[in-house]
């Protein structure tokens, strides 16, 4: 049963447990590929978490002309093979989402590669598998169905992923707090 990184940001509170165990996940270096942006910081304390949304026809690797970035069988969009990436950063300027880091020193991209790992056995990520406030769970399909008819909004709003910004992606993200202008109290 395939499993996919759902978001319901709404429920980030910041305590940035997803960055830290982020570094802890094989193959990532102790190097963080995940970021938590703070939305409005002169305003409220409003969090949310940014990652690679993987993309299933990903525009990064689209502009690989090394063809350094690939795409695994379960979804998942990885980080550019040492091997092939020549360090054009076409990959980071191409992503709308702005996910993708180019690392001069290396001269390598780097991004979420979903615990490729971890999720390839089933295991969930280890950001979705430390989050306190459920802002990141695993979740199968069915479960993210069973999540969409909790939240009834007239205006067909519901995941930032349909229309799509980009493609359709294999992460899926859930506003519908943000979009009712409903606001937290903390």
């Amino acid at each position: 049963m395939k499993k996919r990184l759902y978001l319901e940001l709404e429920n980030c509170i910041g305590c940035r447990s997803c960055l830290a165990a982020c570094t802890q996940c094989g193959g990532h270096e102790e190097r963080n590929r995940n970021y938590v942006y703070d939305v409005n910081p002169l305003v409220n304390r409003q969090t949310m978490p940014l990652m690679c949304l993987h993309c299933v026809n990903p525009a990064c690797a689209r502009s690989c002309p090394a063809q350094a970035i690939q795409i695994h069988e379960t979804g998942a969009v990885l980080s550019a093979l040492v091997e092939k990436c020549i360090g054009c950063q076409n990959c980071t300027i191409a992503c709308p989402y702005g996910i993708p880091k180019f690392d001069t020193e290396q001269n390598l991209m780097y991004k979420c590669d979903l615990c490729i790992d971890r999720t390839k056995n089933g295991i969930p990520p280890m950001c979705a598998s430390v989050c306190p406030s459920n802002t990141l769970q695993w979740l199968t399909d069915e479960e993210i169905g069973n999540r969409k008819q909790q939240f009834n909004l007239d205006n067909g709003k519901w995941v930032t992923s349909l229309p799509y910004l980009e493609s359709e992606t294999n992460v899926k993200v859930n506003l519908p707090g943000i979009l009712q202008g409903i606001e937290k109290l903390f």
